[in-house]
């Protein structure tokens, strides 16, 4: 994972872009204990949408899907379809009514509609596991980003990336990154693309557009080298590409960190035009990461040296960087795809971080266990939950339980099980009631991690229910009991009900 000797070009490039994030972060340093929490001011909608696309654009995105494709080639698109399928999911059945009931985070909008403590708390250790899990993944990364950098061991890079990381949030807390989103997003751009367009152009191949220049490279791999990136089921079957697709899908529409961002658009149509726009800016870079692969499969066949499959799994959550290095790419160049790639990396696991520790001391600690907490009180409980959630995510990435994408897609699934049938039947049938979501969230929990706990005794379970494709049979299943649930129960209150048919669906805000 390493190169034995510390890059500095790269590592100057880094350390200049981060450093720069860092004097914002601390120019706008957070106050209060809201601005640690979920802050932001209203950016516009080209802005939002901008900064909708750097708070996606993880570790998984900017390193793992690349890395995925490299492996498995067209099954991987499953990812590339089920992440962007997801807002357009969430853009027709949520956005909207998620601004319109205008709550504060995931566990608050369920405490809220369904009124009831028991679902706010199981909501939010939802929430606190969505984001852990997902933090391990870019903790992964991040990892092995600086351990490239520097010519460190994995531990070692994982340990200093993850020192620079806490100390920027617990410095500048939530504002800083808030406020940094759409700078984020231009570096990310610039960063994935032009090296791309360097590499494209030094193999021959068509460099203005690599997003669509590289399928000649996919003949030529076919053509020469027997290597068929297009055979849709190589690596899967249509049922695992199938299950895959539909739980990433729901599971950007139930991440919590993306439905928070929600609370700062003025209105409903530019809660909608954010997520359009945000799904634009997703995808150039997605439309480029197929191109990484492709291309680093072509130089390792050309070189006649194809990697046996346990080391291409080893290096492939790399690809990116290996594939810019492998082609001779100039070494600042390198150096600005790295910065991009700890970005991705360094501000996902910021948010996520915050997410969780807002879901311990807003929805946990001030909601249910100390209603009279001031805000310094808070500001120290969520500070303190960062950190725990950080030590917890370095400690499980130390031995990353799979790659970055896999490990992600642990995290969809368990918000695709859990709180997408939630705000799903919490906005659209009024029926619904606290004693049907805490049953529902409870077995979505239980079938998420089904199959490494099951499935060993019972085979049917991780065929039913793999881990990272469990919401396909899952969240129909998960809304099914929350609808039989809430119609055996008594119904939530008239007054939720007429809020619903009032002030969610009733009008459309200018």
């Amino acid at each position: 994972m390493n190169s034995g000797s510390a890059n500095l070009w790269p590592i100057i490039i880094v350390a200049g872009v981060l450093t720069s994030f860092i004097v914002v972060g601390l120019i706008n340093k957070s106050r209060e204990g809201s601005d640690y929490l979920f802050a932001g001011r209203y950016i516009g909608r080209i802005g939002g949408g901008a900064a909708i696309a750097s708070n996606w654009m993880s570790a998984a995105s900017f390193l793992g899907m690349a890395g995925l494709i490299y492996l498995k080639g067209y099954f991987a698109l499953a990812y590339v379809i089920g992440w962007t399928g997801g807002y357009v999911l969430l853009l027709v059945l949520m956005a909207g009514q998620i601004r319109r009931f205008g709550k504060y985070t995931a566990p608050d909008f369920v405490g809220e509609r369904y009124g009831s403590s028991t679902a706010r708390i199981v909501s939010a250790v939802v929430s606190i596991g969505i984001s852990l899990i997902y933090t391990i993944a870019q903790f992964k990364g991040i990892g092995m980003i600086f351990a490239w950098l520097f010519g460190l061991d994995y531990s070692r890079g994982l340990l200093l990336g993850a020192a620079a990381l806490v100390s920027y949030v617990i410095v500048a807390g939530m504002l800083g990154v808030a406020r940094n989103q759409q700078l984020q997003y231009f570096v990310l751009i610039v960063s994935f693309i032009v090296p791309l367009m360097y590499l494209a152009h030094s193999l021959g191949y068509f460099w203005l557009l690599p997003q669509f220049g590289y399928g000649v490279a996919i003949q030529d791999l076919a053509r020469e080298f027997q290597i068929n990136f297009s055979s849709p089921f190589a690596n899967g079957t249509p049922f695992e590409w199938v299950s895959l697709c539909f739980t990433l899908m729901v599971g950007t529409a139930g991440l919590p960190h993306v439905l928070s961002r929600f609370y700062i658009v003025p209105n409903v149509r530019d809660a909608r035009w954010s997520v359009a726009w945000g799904l634009f800016f997703i995808a150039l870079i997605y439309w480029s990461a197929p191109a990484y692969a492709v291309f680093a499969r072509l130089m390792e066949a050309s070189a006649g040296m194809p990697l046996p499959s346990g080391a291409a799994r080893d290096m492939a959550d790399i690809i990116v960087i290996k594939s810019a290095v492998m082609g001779q790419v100039p070494a600042w160049i390198v150096g600005i795809l790295a910065a991009g790639a700890t970005c991705a990396a360094f501000f996902t696991s910021a948010g996520l971080l915050i997410t969780g520790a807002s879901s311990f001391s807003h929805d946990i600690f001030y909601r249910i266990l100390n209603p009279r907490a001031s805000e310094s009180t808070k500001m120290a409980v969520a500070k303190g939950a960062t950190l725990v959630l950080a030590a917890i995510a370095v400690f499980c990435a130390m031995k990353p339980p799979g790659m970055i994408a896999e490990i992600t897609a642990t995290a969809f699934a368990l918000a695709g099980n859990t709180i997408f049938p939630a705000f799903l039947l919490g906005i659209w049938w009024g029926r619904a009631n606290g004693y049907g979501v805490v049953a529902g969230m409870l077995t979505g929990m239980v079938i998420t991690f089904a199959e490494p706990v099951f499935g060993r005794f019972i085979p049917l379970v991780a065929t039913i229910f793999p881990l990272t494709s469990s919401a396909f049979c899952g969240a129909p299943i998960v809304i099914l009991i929350i609808i039989i649930v809430s119609v055996l129960t008594p119904p939530p209150p008239e007054a939720m009900r007429q809020f619903l048919a009032r002030e969610v669906h009733g009008h459309l805000e200018e």
